[in-house]
């Protein structure tokens, strides 16, 4: 093939980058590079911008080193001996082949080798291919006039590969070392195609994530082949490793992009992916470098991108590491590192400040990703409603009678507007940040088991395709198992009620004071014991019902949580307000089976009168003032000190561990002194739980549902809420930055399945408070009666405030659909945008001047026919046929007036 061909994209080279010698002979100064030409017209080697063919990389390199300045160099060693015969190709589409590299590479020297990686599934390249050519002069000629060229549509990338020393430079002969960059060239800096923001280098020396790998315990054959697969499944995909050792039986692989042109490249793959798939409407500009001046690089991205490396399966480019799953079941886990002055600075703010702003928000998206931005976004939000549910609730407890029906609407009125606002947020945040319909993008798992492959009716692509009818037999199991779990929680709980009701206002009895106790205790074994149980089978019904992806698993599993926090959260309150208070005095006294077993009797052996049993009137009072005071108080103490505590513990207990084992601290010992701060801060990171936003978006729903089913006993919670989310919301920063790994950034649109829940949560308060007010809103205290309740007046009152609570809701969401939206009124300036944009392009710049002629073609022209009838040939232009058209008007008129 001929060389001019070969090389479509015709950029000059700057001797900084790609034509550049390897870096034993690299050292120029600034002021060598200034452009000059020779008597016969062409650029000396020394230009910036050299484009001769002609001259060797040889030559280049000796008229740099004869410049006499005293440049800075970039190369490690002055050594002629560093001479590379091996280049790299990479960004290559699927199309290309050996064949082809062979044809066009050959024509820079002759080939002694050449080896493409290959997916061996689909029998396609992997993006990347090794070249050995016999000389030094022939790889540097192949640099000079193919790197950032095109081949088969797409831009590629050519550079040197230095092999180790003690290595033969061959495929297959170990780990290459890729030469560096000659240095840093960002925005405003010309000689660099792909210029990507500075990174904080100096906080974690370069590091975008480590995997931890724990040996400990484990053959040393199983540990070292594990090991071995770890790196080369790694550098397979292009990510450069280190390793060190991590201490207690482990070892930490660092982990970063050995290209960081080919992180670009893939960041803006995605970035197109993005707009195929919705996620965006404008795709990003044709060449890479205005996309990212447009939108710069956010750490955020580049550690997804990375992760989407590291745990995506094999056949979608990934590596498909599944800590503890699988083939890997010594990663202990793979986590990006925290930035301590971001941190630092990030607790500064929020703890001076009242309001968390958009822009502090949008800070941590660039940071954490959007998925924990929205939780704090969230937070944000529902703390500011709950000033407003403040200062309902500290007027109704002031001014109105208990179980009040206008505090009920009232607040009923206050969950709907919450939970449809924060839908329209939604909406606006994930238009801001270019995330919306992100969650119906999403790459496939790991563990997700393929039944057939077809081919995408959309895409055409050939996907893993699983039937969705299984899947749905499948999902029925969760009726059956949800049905059982609810049974089983409200029995234990139903059960440990009456023996406290019966211990506490019944027996009279010796050891009451100790057997009051009995309750707690029951709830402290039996719960969690169950809640563990349940767990796991809810984890692995989800399993077997084979998701896809991970928003799909994450959303089933969310849901089977959810039933089992409803019981667990609420069922206590529910007995008390709808069995206990109305029902006490008919159930209560057959609770008393020493009573009726054995009859009590004076010293006179007269038998003593049965104890009258009284109704605690305040019991679901204080209930209610528990579960929104003190358990909220004792959650958070759970969550900002017991994390502490017992990371101190178990590292001990680890430590004592290892060393019987005969692990001992040589990490530490054998430090390099330079690293010895940054290891031990990177050893402690790894030893921390890792941050789970569910949990306390679980945790704020449930705290919701509080508000929307009891607050009509306690006006006041919603007070408490107010305060205890302020701190919450620094706390949970607190607990991000010291308490947690730092999290992987993950994309998404909302809170996910969350907000499904809110909205039931919300329904339910309407059910819940109509209930409440009609037992108890004709006495001062909660204790009504059974003779006073009908089982229609309990119909009719949740019949209507059903039907109010969806009329509200209606009548809400229309309210909101005419304000507008910011976020919807972006999206529709975007997309006209967009279309304008390609209907200038379709139709040219200058439609005027098109106009015109046209115009021009039709007064001053003859239209031929296009048709064979007689019909369109007796008026030449609109001239005639005006005028056909007044003699049929002027005769019309005529013969009327005749």
């Amino acid at each position: 093939m001929d060389r001019s061909r070969t090389r479509s994209l015709s950029r000059g080279r700057s001797p900084s980058r790609s034509n550049s010698p390897p870096r034993g002979g690299r050292s120029y100064s600034r002021n060598s590079r200034s452009i000059t030409r020779s008597r016969s017209g062409t650029r000396s080697p020394v230009s910036n911008r050299s484009r001769s063919p002609t001259q060797s990389p040889v030559s280049r390199a000796r008229s740099r080193s004869r410049s006499g300045s005293r440049g800075r160099s970039y190369s490690r060693s002055a050594s002629p001996e560093i001479q590379s015969t091996k280049i790299v190709i990479e960004k290559l589409t699927k199309n290309v082949t050996e064949a082809h590299i062979s044809e066009i590479f050959s024509s820079y020297g002759e080939i002694k080798m050449l080896d493409m990686p290959l997916n061996h599934q689909y029998n396609t390249n992997r993006g990347v291919c090794y070249v050995i050519y016999h000389s030094s002069s022939s790889a540097h000629a192949a640099i000079a006039h193919m790197h950032e060229g095109q081949l088969d549509g797409a831009v590629i990338n050519v550079s040197i590969v230095i092999p180790r020393r003690s290595d033969p430079s061959g495929p297959g002969s170990g780990p290459q070392t890729r030469r560096p960059p000659p240095g840093p060239r960002y925005r405003g800096q010309p000689g660099n195609r792909y210029r990507s923001p500075p990174r904080p280098v100096a906080k974690n020396q370069g590091v975008d994530y480590v995997i931890s790998f724990r040996f400990g315990g484990t053959a040393k054959e199983k540990a070292e082949a594990q090991f071995e697969k770890l790196i080369a499944a790694l550098d397979s995909v292009g990510l450069k490793t280190e390793a060190r050792d991590g201490a207690h039986g482990s070892v930490l692989v660092f982990v970063t992009a050995r290209s960081e042109q080919k992180l670009i490249g893939d960041v803006y793959r995605s970035r197109v992916k993005d707009w195929l798939f919705g996620v965006r409407l404008a795709a990003p500009d044709k060449e890479t470098q205005k996309s990212l001046d447009k939108e710069p690089l956010t750490e955020a991205e580049r550690l997804r991108i990375l992760y989407k490396l590291i745990t995506l399966p094999v056949d979608e480019g990934g590596v498909g590491i599944t800590p503890k799953q699988g083939p890997w079941t010594l990663v202990e886990s793979v986590f990006p590192l925290h930035d301590p002055d971001f941190n630092k600075m990030w607790l500064k703010d929020w703890s001076t400040t009242w309001i968390v702003s958009i822009e502090e928000l949008e800070k941590l998206k660039d940071r954490f990703g959007e998925r924990i931005a929205f939780y704090f976004a969230f937070l944000q939000s529902y703390l500011s409603f709950l000033v407003v549910a403040a200062i309902i609730g500290v007027g109704s407890y002031s001014l109105l009678s208990q179980y009040s029906l206008v505090f009920a609407i009232s607040n009923c009125l206050w969950s709907v507007i919450f939970v449809e606002y924060w839908k329209r947020q939604e909406v606006d945040l994930a238009v801001r940040w270019g995330v919306r319909n992100v969650s119906q993008l999403q790459n496939k798992r790991a563990q997700f088991v393929h039944e057939k492959e077809v081919e995408d009716p959309v895409t055409g692509e050939v996907v893993k395709f699983f039937p969705a009818w299984k899947r749905l037999c499948r999902q029925l199991l969760q009726v059956p198992f949800a049905l059982g779990a609810s049974g089983m929680l409200s029995a234990l709980y139903a059960t440990i009620f009456v023996i406290e009701i019966f211990i506490s206002e019944v027996y009279n009895g010796p050891f009451k004071s100790v057997l009051v106790f009995i309750p707690t205790a029951l709830l402290t074994l039996f719960v969690p014991i169950l809640m563990s149980i349940l767990m796991k089978v809810a984890a692995g019904l989800t399993e077997f019902e084979n998701y896809e992806n991970e928003s799909s698993q994450e959303a089933a599993m969310t849901q089977k949580i959810f039933v089992f926090n409803f019981i667990c959260s609420y069922v206590p309150l529910f007995l008390t307000a709808f069995i206990y208070v109305p029902f006490g005095n008919l159930i209560i006294p057959h609770l008393d089976v020493f009573g009726l077993t054995v009859q009590p009797s004076t010293a006179d052996g007269k038998p003593m009168a049965a104890p009258v049993f009284q109704v605690n009137t305040d019991r679901l009072r204080k209930q209610v003032i528990y579960f929104t005071v003190t358990a909220q108080v004792v959650n958070l103490a759970l969550e900002t000190i017991v994390p502490y505590v017992k990371r101190r513990v178990f590292r001990k207990a680890k430590e004592l561990q290892n060393n019987r084992k005969g692990f001992e601290e040589a990490g530490e010992v054998n430090d390099d002194k330079s690293e010895h701060a940054f290891l031990k801060r990177v050893r402690n990171e790894a030893e921390l739980d890792e941050y789970d936003v569910t949990a306390d978006l679980r945790e704020m729903c449930m705290q919701f549902g509080y508000l929307t089913l009891f607050s009509p006993v306690w006006p006041l919670a919603s007070v408490s809420f107010l305060i205890i989310n302020w701190i919450e919301l620094r706390s949970d920063a607190v607990k991000i930055c010291v308490e947690m790994k730092r999290p992987v950034p993950h994309r998404a649109d909302s809170i996910g399945p969350w907000l499904d829940n809110l909205a039931f949560l919300s329904w339910m308060g309407s059910i819940s408070s109509a209930v409440l007010i009609y037992l108890f809103s004709d006495s001062t205290t909660p204790a009504g009666t059974p003779k006073d309740l009908t089982l229609w007046g309990v119909l009719t009152a949740v019949f209507f405030s059903e039907h109010i609570y969806f009329a509200t809701r209606l009548a809400v969401r229309t309210a909101f659909s005419k304000l507008g939206s910011p976020g919807l009124l972006k999206e529709r300036r975007e997309r006209f945008m967009v279309r304008r944009r390609f209907l200038q392009e379709s139709l040219g710049e200058d439609e005027e001047a098109e106009i015109s002629d046209l115009e021009k073609i039709g007064h001053g022209t003859r239209v031929v026919p296009t048709s064979s009838s007689a019909l369109w040939g007796k008026q030449r232009g609109p001239g005639e046929t005006v005028a056909a058209g007044k003699e049929i008007i002027e005769s019309s008129l005529s013969k009327k007036t005749q």
